[in-house]
């Protein structure tokens, strides 16, 4: 500032101070470009959404995460590919969703599993069958598995005609959220699988593009399905769905390590209430769907587990159309039955 007077110099501090430390702290933040396909008032987009505003409170900023919801940026299908290429940072994608990748991922589709409690899913998600498929999808995808899986809940069956067994389904054409686990369920059951991205899931259900659809309680009632003509929900606890937290490991590069650590810390600290809030949050929306007129009828648990050993014979079978590994149906199996 050679020629200044101290006067001048002290009148442009005044002046470009502010801009300039605003510039810095500009550049110092990392934005977190977060996807997801469900609605804004999905208890995923929500909780989600929760855990985005304690990291940006705790990184005092320095992570700035826009999240997109509805697929706005891309569906579920699509953010493997996303988090690969660098075009997404973060996306919670169902386990459903990446069978294509990793097909070990498809293990809720396996007989022993049916009907089961959910503490004996977290035997299995938390457990070291979850971490190797955490493994396998880190080194194919370029991500990091921030922490727990984040529940969904059991996906049930709808339709809008009446269903009060699992034999109900037989003839129906019944739509899925993916993966070839579903499929089997679907023809054990005597039904037609049928897959439709869930966005898309209102408007074919109201054309008659398919009969009923397996999926929870809280997805129903937060897209108000009996609105497209849903008349009938079985509470037969086919899957428990999960969604698997994944950022990308190109973004987790871009901050301090400080930051870094924060984004799986304040993730690891909030999952238990995310998960218990999501069991409620699926008994409430079941109370919704009679409220709005659906007919809600609820299997014993003693059912379920006759249809459990009905099923088990195949169970090889599925596991090898499943292209799952062995060592890990074991380990499954001595969980399931512990």
């Amino acid at each position: 500032m050679a020629g200044c007077t101290r006067r001048q110099a002290t009148v442009f501090s005044a002046l470009f101070a502010p801009a300039l430390l605003a510039a810095r702290e500009a550049a110092a933040q990392v934005k977190l470009r977060v996807s997801l396909d469900t609605s804004s008032t999905h208890i995923r987009t929500v909780q989600v959404g929760r855990y985005l505003d304690a990291l940006k409170r705790r990184s005092n900023g320095a992570i700035e995460p826009e999240l997109f919801h509805s697929g706005q940026l891309f569906r579920d299908r699509d953010v493997g590919r996303a988090l690969r290429q660098g075009s997404v940072d973060m996306a919670v994608p169902g386990t459903w969703i990446v069978t294509g990748l990793e097909p070990n991922a498809d293990f809720v589709a396996l007989p022993a599993l049916f009907g089961q409690p959910r503490e004996v899913l977290y035997k299995v998600s938390d457990g070291e069958v979850g971490q190797t498929i955490n493994r396998l999808l880190e080194a194919k995808l370029r991500i990091k598995v921030i922490g727990p899986w984040l529940d969904l809940g059991y996906s049930n069956t709808y339709a809008v005609k009446p269903i009060s067994r699992p034999g109900d389904m037989a003839g129906l054409k019944i739509r899925t959220s993916g993966g070839h686990g579903q499929f089997l369920r679907v023809d054990f059951f005597g039904g037609v699988p049928n897959f439709t991205a869930w966005p898309d899931v209102p408007l074919a259900l109201s054309q008659g593009t398919f009969d009923g659809l397996i999926s929870t309680n809280e997805s129903i009632a937060s897209a108000k399905l009996w609105e497209s003509g849903l008349k009938f929900a079985l509470q037969d606890y086919q899957f428990y769905g999960q969604y698997m937290p994944m950022v990308s490991d190109a973004f987790l590069q871009k901050v301090p390590a400080e930051a870094r650590k924060l984004v799986a810390d304040v993730w690891n600290e909030m999952i238990g209430d995310f998960r218990n809030e999501a069991n409620a949050a699926q008994a409430k929306a079941g109370e919704a769907m009679a409220a709005n007129g659906m007919t809600v009828t609820a299997i014993d648990q003693s059912v379920l587990a006759d249809i459990r050993r009905r099923m088990l014979p195949m169970q090889d079978r599925v596991a090898g159309e499943l292209k799952l590994d062995p060592a890990l149906v074991a380990k499954i199996t001595t969980a399931a039955s512990a």
